[in-house]
């Protein structure tokens, strides 16, 4: 009864810190699963809408891919196994298509390779991102041919995928084989992956080109040189090598540009997650804690909540340790007066969320950190009504960057004495001394999301266009609906004798995740605070608990 209670108690105070019907609707989920009596057989997951479903046993796993040790495997899936099936089917189907308007021929992805971290232990295995898109297939040692050049009576998408192995399954785990990767994914046909170099040659044989990541990878640039000696060997039989080699990857960047409602589900789950876990660490700060320590309760919500893994090495610095842009979790102690900058997110079932977020170690802004925070937020804001379909990519920048340029002149740290006007520190970049990144990326797959952010010259078809701007640079993409990227101003304001004392080793950064719509945009990362007001009060809550909480226990012990 008494373990009951303090898990009951756990759950309410989990609750207490969300906001927002999203969140709580994931919270109360999640706390339905840790109070409901289930066997031990029948591990309760959330689903994409925040119904309950049950994980599947070791038999149906070969059918929905749940058994497995692979680290970014799916936890649950937000589609029936059908379904799922469907969309990677629709995207390869969409390639074949892309490639035969330019002509037909064959391409070929790799998934990634496994990568030792030292002695006999791998890295966690994480897929390759590309792969992944097309086939929802997170086992290693597979590769994926599309053969856009395909007679009607054969096969146009083939999976390549380490054979069924009792011995090996005792020791790492379920894989799928051929035929059962065949029919759960729904390929035309599959083999095993060490079969690679007796079929490729004969689906390469007289198709017109071969289509690849170009220069990517040394070790996949030799292998398909191999493929095309192993063709070009047999010349006198009359058997061709394809004439051309493309580059697959502006094909596939621009589908994985704009996101489907199922990609859109999972990045809004990874979004709550995310936020829930900067709740947590906010609410769990006190002075005197460790760096690493904050890393471990969002380490612990990502994992808690049905994350593979963080989408990215957690940023989380304290003091001047803010003003170092990629700092990694250190053992820096959070002082007093401290401020902590947060860059940290989860990866869920292949997508990435991305937030940052920075407050009070002590839970209460001093007046040099409040009026940098609100010059950094009115940044922000100003990027956010910028962010709509028919924009550019920069225009969010630009307006970021205005709003900062202001606030520096206004607080002295740009001093008018050298620039007169917001427009001479922009045209000069006197700003980038203190905000010297830009103001969002792409986010999907990979947290840096792959698309170009400049129109593409020389792109085959002519399907965008190619007109320089004033410094010969292609211009800038133009947003449009269902893109996702981030928002994230900061300020990086280092000790230096012409900045004033009281804004020394300041960093602040704020960043949200925004799906472009056709009027604006759709914050997906909110359902943590932004405002410095409300962090604050979260925080201050957090205490209050705290102090009740520990109350009983001392009458008592008294």
């Amino acid at each position: 009864m008494r373990m009951a209670c303090a898990r009951v108690r756990v759950l309410i105070w989990i609750t207490v810190l969300a906001s927002g019907s999203a969140l709580q609707a994931l919270v109360c989920s999640l706390a339905a699963a840790h109070t409901a009596r289930v066997r031990p057989e029948c591990i309760v997951a959330m689903g994409a809408t925040g119904a309950m479903v049950e994980r599947a046993s070791a038999g149906e796993a070969f059918h929905i891919g749940r058994y497995n040790r692979t680290m970014n495997l799916p936890t649950e899936s937000s589609l029936d196994p059908t379904a799922a099936a469907a969309v990677y089917r629709q995207r390869r189907e969409r390639v074949l298509a892309a490639l035969r308007a330019a002509g037909g021929g064959v391409a070929i992805v790799p998934t990634a390779p496994e990568v030792l971290r030292n002695r006999d232990a791998d890295y966690p295995y994480r897929h390759d991102s590309y792969f992944y898109y097309l086939t929802g297939f997170a086992e290693p040692e597979a590769l994926l041919v599309l053969d856009a050049s395909a007679p009607p009576d054969a096969p146009a998408s083939i999976l390549f995928c380490r054979a069924k192995n009792t011995e090996r399954e005792t020791w790492e785990g379920f894989r799928y084989g051929p035929e059962g990767a065949r029919d759960a994914f729904g390929f035309d046909a599959a083999f095993p992956f060490d079969e690679l170099d007796t079929h490729l040659p004969g689906i390469i044989a007289d198709k017109p080109a071969l289509h690849y990541a170009l220069g990517v990878s040394p070790e996949l640039d030799a292998q398909v040189r191999h493929w095309l000696d192993a063709v070009r060997a047999r010349a006198r039989s009359g058997v061709v090598a394809p004439s051309a080699v493309h580059d697959l990857l502006p094909v596939l960047d621009d589908m994985r540009l704009f996101k489907d409602n199922h990609e859109l589900a999972v990045m809004r789950r990874a979004a709550q997650i995310s936020a829930l876990a900067h709740r947590r660490a906010m609410a769990a700060c006190r002075p005197g804690m460790r760096e690493y320590e904050l890393e471990a309760e969002l380490l612990y919500t990502f994992r808690k909540y049905g994350a593979q893994a963080p989408a990215y090495g957690s940023i989380v610095a304290a003091g001047a340790n803010a003003c170092v842009l990629h700092y990694p979790a250190g053992n820096a102690i959070a002082r007093d007066g401290d401020l902590i900058l947060i860059d940290a997110a989860c990866e869920l079932d292949g997508y990435a969320s991305d937030i940052t977020r920075t407050f009070p170690a002590n839970g209460r802004f001093s007046a040099a950190q409040r009026e940098l925070y609100d010059i950094v937020l009115a940044a922000q804001q100003a990027a956010i009504d910028a962010t709509r379909a028919g924009v550019n990519f920069e225009a969010p920048h630009d307006a970021a960057v205005r709003v900062l340029a202001q606030g520096l002149l206004d607080t002295g740290i740009i001093g008018r004495e050298r620039f007169t006007s917001v427009d001479d520190v922009i045209g000069q970049r006197a700003y980038a001394r203190f905000y010297m990144h830009r103001t969002g990326h792409w986010l999907g797959m990979d947290v840096h999301d792959c698309g170009d952010y400049r129109e593409r010259a020389g792109e085959r078809g002519g399907e965008r266009g190619t007109s320089a701007d004033a410094q010969g640079m292609p211009p800038w993409r133009t947003l449009a609906p269902s893109m996702t990227l981030t928002i994230e101003p900061g300020l990086y304001i280092r000790a230096a004798d012409d900045v004033p004392e009281k804004y020394w080793n300041i960093g602040i950064r704020i960043e949200d995740d925004a799906v472009v719509t056709a009027a604006g945009c759709e914050l997906i990362t909110r359902d943590v605070p932004v405002d410095a007001d409300e962090i604050e009060a979260l925080m201050r809550d957090a205490r209050a608990r705290d102090t009740a909480a520990a109350a009983p226990a001392a009458s008592g012990s008294a």
